[in-house]
C-alpha cells in the first residue's frame, strides 16, 4: 500500500513539473517570434534571450513594441530618462522602485488623487515649487508627520470631473 502512495506522489510530482515547464514555455517568447522590429531594438540580447525568465522576455518585447512607436524626440527623452536612472545610486533606485509598488498597490482612486496633485504641483511656477521644497526641507521629520497624517485625514471634495 505505501508503494502505491509513494508511486502516485512521484506521478503527481512528476506531472506538475511537467505541466509547470509547459506552462513556463507557453509564457516565454522565442525570438523567431519578435518582429524585425522589436529584434532590431533587443539585439544586443540575441545570443542570452533564451535564457532570459519569461517575465522579462515579454517586458522587453513589449518595450521593443513602445520603442518602435516612440517619436525621436521621445527616444531622446526616454534615453536621457534611462540615463538619470542609471546614474541614480542603488539604494536610491530601491527607495523609488519600493515607492512605485506601493503605489501601484493603492486603490484606483487614491492613485488618481496623488497623480492629480502631482499634476497642480507640476503646473506651479517655479518660484512656488522651490518655496513649496524648500519649507518640506526645514520641516522636522515629527513636522512632516504630522503634515502627512493632517493630509490623509481631510475630507476629500466631492468628484468635480
Amino acid at each position: 500500500m505505501k508503494a502505491k502512495t509513494n508511486v502516485r506522489a512521484i506521478v503527481a510530482v512528476t506531472a506538475m513539473l511537467i505541466f509547470g515547464t509547459a506552462i513556463a514555455q507557453e509564457d516565454s517568447v522565442s525570438w523567431d517570434s519578435l518582429s524585425d522590429g522589436q529584434r532590431e531594438v533587443l539585439s544586443q540580447l540575441e545570443q542570452s534571450w533564451d535564457t532570459l525568465p519569461a517575465e522579462r522576455q515579454q517586458r522587453l518585447s513589449r518595450g521593443a513594441d513602445r520603442w518602435g512607436g516612440m517619436s525621436r524626440q521621445q527616444r531622446k527623452d526616454a534615453r536621457e530618462r534611462f540615463s538619470a536612472w542609471r546614474d541614480l545610486a542603488a539604494d536610491r533606485r530601491e527607495q523609488i522602485r519600493e515607492r512605485a509598488q506601493i503605489f501601484r498597490s493603492l486603490p484606483p482612486n487614491e492613485q488618481e488623487r496623488i497623480r492629480k496633485n502631482f499634476r497642480k504641483y507640476r503646473e506651479m511656477n517655479e518660484d512656488r515649487r522651490r518655496q513649496l521644497r524648500d519649507r518640506y526641507k526645514r520641516m522636522t521629520p515629527e513636522q512632516r508627520q504630522r503634515l502627512r497624517d493632517r493630509l490623509a485625514k481631510r475630507p476629500r471634495p466631492a468628484g468635480r470631473d
